[in-house]
């Protein structure tokens, strides 16, 4: 665990240099209304500030709705600026679709405002600090002064509205423990956080494949106009909802027939993923993290039904 003095001492000794740092944040229209700072299909680094996923905010009547506040306090400040020239209505609310640290540690930008699943409020309020000490050490200079702040409001599914806008939140899980999607019925714009990646191979630090792809069948029955993925392009239809799904039911197949065979886990990440997917950024990399987060587990499970059998 990251304690909070070493967050602080990081934070301002790169105080000077962060002062420099730019995120460049130019939202792009996708419907009524709707905004996106499209974040870059990378991994984290010092030259991106962390600026890989994506943030969006709605304009309404009564406010700015935000989903996902960004990997930094000095992204999120900026995120408020880029928005202040689209509209001057404030910030009403803020959701956190889920608890990763590249879309909430610019919380402490909005105090009072951030709203998320009560079980992504606990993993925040856990191991936020660390999240916030890894996006310092992983890009210094533009994360200096960020901290974990942990939501203040715990959402129920269901639809409310805000102005003419009409939001449904949708509760799932398998990208992590408690994963929030967000539907607006109004412009058919559906923000799916991280269960979708568009043009990226998914990330599975706290993932449950079932659980995931049970997910994604469930957006897929929205009538959606728009999409938008925690990483990657939106989108005007739901092909990167079947494209995740698809990545994930090959990946649980593999998984599973290597543990079945008894192959070792090196071998299992030396194995080339099929053509389809090898246009997908950072699949090398997130191929081999999955096999090292998921299989072991499978092994042991081959083991103990082995064990049984016998």
């Amino acid at each position: 665990m990251v304690s909070f003095a070493l967050v602080t001492s990081l934070a301002i000794a790169r105080g000077a240099s962060a002062a420099e740092f730019d995120y460049r944040l130019d939202p792009v229209e996708v419907a009524t209304d709707t905004w996106v700072f499209v974040g870059r299909n990378e991994d984290i680094t010092a030259t991106n500030g962390g600026n890989v996923a994506n943030t969006a905010f709605v304009v309404t009547s009564e406010g700015v709705v935000i989903i996902d506040s960004g990997p930094s306090r000095r992204y999120a400040w900026q995120a408020r600026a880029a928005i202040r020239r689209v509209s001057a209505r404030p910030v009403v609310r803020v959701f956190n679709t889920h608890q990763h640290g590249d879309h909430v540690l610019g919380n402490q930008a909005y105090p009072n405002l951030v709203e998320a699943m009560p079980a992504t409020i606990d993993s925040i309020r856990s191991d936020g600090i660390a999240d916030a000490g890894e996006m310092l050490r992983s890009s210094p200079d533009a994360a200096a002064g960020t901290e974990s702040s942990v939501p203040t409001t715990a959402v129920k599914p269901g639809r409310f509205k805000m102005g003419s806008h009409e939001f449904e939140l949708i509760m799932a899980k398998g990208h992590t423990g408690a994963d929030l999607a967000i539907f607006d019925h109004t412009t058919g714009v559906l923000f799916a956080g991280d269960l979708v990646f568009n043009g990226r191979a998914p990330s599975f630090a706290n993932a449950d494949l079932d659980e995931w792809i049970d997910a994604l069948t469930r957006l897929e029955t929205f009538r959606l106009r728009m999409l938008v993925p925690g990483h990657g392009a939106p989108s005007r239809n739901a092909q990167p909802i079947r494209e995740t799904r698809d990545y994930l039911l090959w990946l649980s197949g593999r998984l599973e027939q290597a543990a079945a065979d008894g192959m070792p886990m090196d071998d299992l990440i030396a194995l080339p993923p099929p053509e389809r997917f090898r246009k997908l950024a950072r699949i090398e990399a997130e191929y081999a993290r999955s096999v090292r987060q998921l299989y072991p587990q499978l092994e042991q499970l081959q083991r103990g039904a082995a064990g049984s059998a016998r």
